[in-house]
Order: structure tokens, then sequence, then C-alpha cells
């Protein structure tokens, strides 16, 4: 019985990361997700108390692959650090450039909820981004730079810029414009140091 409940949760997870990441939350009713997973709207209800847990758990789902999907392109990335950072923007320009590319879950999200602070989602949310943050200070930190925290919180302001303009412009060359940026910044400082 175990793996029948994982599995339709985890069928209803995959419906909601498609629907939501494609429509928006607002836009997508628990009818469309219960239909897009094979099962009955009383089985999301079994899994999820309400929309917002469902909206929360979607946004929970996104976290670890999105961080690692950075950490896979920094690592990947040839070169010192500075293109190393350079290259998780020179990514982030690829994958806008696609179709179905809607931008980042998170502030998606988080535009939609703006006027809910309190959502579980809006938490959600704020501890990926801080995740973000602390492990661009901890690559910082290795590499000796000085003031590591200072220099992720630019990357992050970098980043969330760059995805709010590409949702406005959709235009990839404002990736790859943060990229160059990013790459002074991480430059500068290992000038400094």
């Amino acid at each position: 019985m175990t793996r029948t409940v994982r599995s339709a949760r985890e069928r209803i997870l995959t419906a909601a990361n498609k629907l939501f990441y494609a429509e928006g939350i607002r836009a997508v009713s628990l009818d469309a997700i219960a239909e897009k997973a094979g099962i009955t709207k009383k089985t999301v209800y079994y899994h999820f108390k309400s929309k917002d847990d469902l909206i929360e758990a979607y946004l929970v789902s996104r976290d670890q692959p999105n961080l690692a999907q950075f950490q896979k392109w920094l690592e990947a990335a040839a070169g010192e650090l500075p293109d190393k950072v350079a290259a998780i923007f020179q990514n982030i320009a690829k994958a806008a450039r696609h179709p179905k590319w809607k931008g980042c879950g998170f502030l998606r999200t988080a535009a939609e909820l703006a006027n809910m602070p309190g959502h579980p989602a809006m938490k959600v949310g704020r501890v990926h981004k801080k995740k973000f943050e602390a492990w661009m200070a901890t690559e910082f930190e290795a590499a000796g730079l000085d003031r590591p925290q200072d220099l992720a919180r630019h990357m992050v302001l970098l980043l969330d810029g760059v995805f709010s303009t590409l949702l406005v412009h959709r235009d990839a060359a404002y990736a790859e414009a943060a990229g160059e940026a990013a790459k002074a910044l991480v430059a500068g400082r290992l000038r400094e140091g």
C-alpha cells in the first residue's frame, strides 16, 4: 500500500510541476492537476490538505534539483572562478531560449503570492534563495575571496534581476550581460585579494 500512496503523490507533484510552471499557480485548478495526474480530486485532497499545501510541495520539489543544476553548471565550466560564475548565467541564457522556459518558478510564485507574505510557499522561496546565496558564499570563501557573503548577495541580485528581466523582455542577451557583470565582480574581488 505504501508504494501506491507514494506513486499517487509523485504523480500529483509531477502534474503540479508541469501545470504550475507552465501556466501559473492561480490559473491551475486542482481539477486540472487531478486530470493530468490521472487520479481523482479526492485523491489529491488525500495527499494535500489544500491547494496551498500543494503549491508549497511544488516549490519544495524544485529546490534541490535547481540548486544541483547551478552547481553542475559551475563545476562543468572551463576556466577560473570568474568564468565558472559567468557560466551559470550563460546556461540560464541557453535555457531561456527554449520555447517552454518560463523563468524562475520561485519568483513567479512569489509574484502571484505577493499579497500573501505568510504563505508557506513564500517561506520555501526565501529558503531556496538563501541556500543559493550560502552556496555561492561557500564557493567564494573556498577561493579565498574577501567578504564572500557580500559577493554572494551580489550574485543573488544579478540572478533574480536576470530572471525578472527575462520575463519582461524575453531576450536571453540580458542573462549573458549579467554573466559578464558577475564575471567582472568576481575577477575584481580576486584582484583585491
